[in-house]
């Protein structure tokens, strides 16, 4: 079954020295269970806040700038589908409803939208998505 992942779960494949179960468990699934590759889906936000996640640790010492693009290239070979699609007014109730950023409200309405479980380690997007009935990704 397909699963929205935020940049949250994301961000722990790209720092070593970070570990959760859930991010461990989506990469091991994809890494060792190749014919059992569940496909992730993002919305278009998701490219800029991992992005923006990499630059920050780099210039915080945790990674380097090659290994921030070796990191890219290894992402680009999993099944993460960016979807495009949006529901605006779903977003912004969910923003409001919840006093969520309106980045982490627009997984949240991608996840209602496709009826799919929500993978993040955001503790309020979590709360949100117990909240609004979404599937938590365990």
């Amino acid at each position: 079954m397909p699963f929205v992942v935020d940049a949250s779960v994301s961000a722990v494949w790209a720092l070593t020295d970070e570990s959760n179960p859930v991010a461990d468990l989506i990469l091991e699934n994809w890494t060792n269970e190749p014919l059992k590759k569940e496909t992730a889906l993002v919305p278009s936000v998701w490219w800029y806040e991992l992005r923006n996640v990499l630059v920050i640790n780099e210039r915080r010492r945790r990674l380097t700038a090659l290994e921030s693009k070796a990191f890219l290239r290894i992402l680009a070979s999993f099944p993460i589908q960016v979807d495009e699609h949006r529901d605006e007014e779903a977003i912004l109730g969910f923003a409001r409803k919840y006093q969520l950023s309106f980045y982490d409200a627009a997984y949240l309405e991608l996840a209602q939208r496709h009826g799919v479980p929500l993978a993040t380690l955001d503790k309020s997007l979590r709360a949100a998505a117990e909240a609004a009935g979404i599937p938590l990704f365990a």
